[in-house]
């Protein structure tokens, strides 16, 4: 799986979980906090989310860890 699906797919969960209309407003430079407006509740919601659909685990501290959407990206791509 390229980095550019793995980002498709996250963008789509992002999109999907914090009621993001605009699913081309969600970069790789996007901020979890600043930009998408998550907090640590949605967060977790996110990685239950990139776990469900990549068929993969992710450690609690790891996933809390996130601060951009490309660390979520970069990382996924580590356990595919």
């Amino acid at each position: 799986m390229t980095d550019n699906e793995i980002f498709e797919k996250v963008r789509g969960i992002i999109a999907e979980k914090l009621n993001i209309d605009d699913e081309e407003s969600i970069t790789l430079d996007s901020s979890f906090v600043n930009d998408l407006k998550a907090d640590s509740m949605d967060i977790l919601d996110l990685v239950s989310g990139f776990e469900e659909e990549f068929d993969i685990t992710i450690p609690d501290d790891k996933g809390r860890a996130f601060e951009t959407v490309r660390e979520a990206v970069a990382y996924l791509k580590t356990l595919i």
